[in-house]
């Protein structure tokens, strides 16, 4: 009975030291933007961004698919000798 007793105090601490400590975590100011800073950049900005690096990304698939094509010419050229 005293073992059954002191294991449920045991718990029972162990749970409430659990709770302070996620609860030392908790913290409002955290929420607050910094500075007048803007939570976000300027869409446009960003819409310019994302175009200018998928217009990249299309002239190396170009190019990729260029040389890609060039070694399959070159394979069927050495196939057919």
């Amino acid at each position: 009975m005293t073992n059954a007793i002191s294991a449920r105090w045991m718990i029972l601490l162990a749970a409430s030291a659990l709770m302070v400590g996620v609860l030392g975590f908790y913290s409002t100011s955290g929420a607050a933007p910094q500075a007048g800073q803007p939570p976000f950049n300027n869409s446009v900005e960003q819409r310019e961004s994302q175009l200018r690096e998928l217009r990249e990304i299309k002239e190396l698939l170009k190019e990729q698919n260029a040389l890609l094509k060039a070694g399959a010419e070159k394979l069927n050229a050495a196939a057919q000798r």
